[in-house]
């Protein structure tokens, strides 16, 4: 009888408490990264293929919320209850720039040519801010429904995808007319949305599931149960054939994309 393969989990310690944002770097002429937000207040960098820890952001005061990096994966940003944004330098961990906003930013993002830095949070206002003009005023784009969860870009700089706290459902905005276009419906509110690296995928977690949407029709196209309430899930980038989420086991998982079955954590 042919024996069954086992799989030896890839392990990544370090969070203190739960992982509330997962998300993984375009590839780079070295590779590919993963940082990770938690309750802990210490956004950590890791590297995107083994899970090693490469360092840890020092600097919030509060929870952070969100964490991302930008095309290069040179630098990094961070959103906290600390009531600001930070932006890092991702080499050697400095502190560019503190955002500050009047109430918690859940929600950070870059745009796709890494000139802004989109933000959200408790005060529902969506904000860009110039990456090139760290000290101007951001742009105002609308009012939310809800306080705001999660925030990305969608394809190009013009659409903005977001979701609250307390409303299911993720919501496509055009920046150009500061209006709602578009809503992928789900039953929980939605603490994770992300846009594939290839630009084919939306993945979103909601309550204990992980679905993943077509970005161009936003049809359903994939939808998992998880083993217990998911904060972030995030498509690997290198091949597209594995996701990780994270949740309040303070696990980081690997899945395979394409049954949903675990295949490490």
């Amino acid at each position: 009888m042919e024996k069954k393969k086992v799989t030896i989990p890839q392990v990544c310690h370090g969070h203190s408490r739960p992982v509330v944002d997962l998300f993984y770097s375009p590839i780079t002429p070295d590779g590919f990264f993963l940082i990770s937000a938690s309750k802990d207040s210490h956004p950590m960098l890791r590297n995107g293929e083994t899970g090693d820890w490469i360092g840890t952001f020092e600097g919030h005061k509060g929870a952070v919320w969100s964490s991302c990096l930008d095309n290069n994966a040179l630098r990094a940003a961070s959103a906290s209850a600390d009531f600001s944004a930070k932006l890092w330098d991702a080499l050697t961990g400095d502190v560019l720039h503190s955002f500050e906003h009047k109430h918690i930013v859940r929600a950070c993002a870059f745009s796709e040519d890494t000139k802004s830095l989109l933000t959200g949070g408790f005060e529902k206002i969506l904000r860009v801010f110039d990456m090139n003009r760290l000290d101007a005023p951001p742009t105002e784009v609308d009012k939310s429904p809800g306080s705001i969860r999660t925030l990305t870009w969608l394809h190009s700089d013009q659409t903005i995808l977001s979701s609250c706290t307390d409303i299911g459902g993720v919501r496509l905005w055009d920046v150009r007319s500061g209006k709602i276009v578009q809503t992928l419906e789900t039953k929980s509110p939605v603490t994770s949305a992300e846009v594939s690296q290839d630009g084919r995928y939306i993945t979103t977690a909601d309550g204990s599931t992980v679905k993943f949407w077509d970005a161009n029709h936003f049809g359903l196209v994939k939808s998992y149960d998880m083993p217990c309430n998911i904060e972030s899930a995030s498509l690997e980038p290198k091949s597209g054939e594995k996701f990780v989420a994270g949740g309040e086991d303070m696990w980081v998982r690997v899945f395979d994309f394409y049954t949903g079955e675990e295949i490490g954590k």
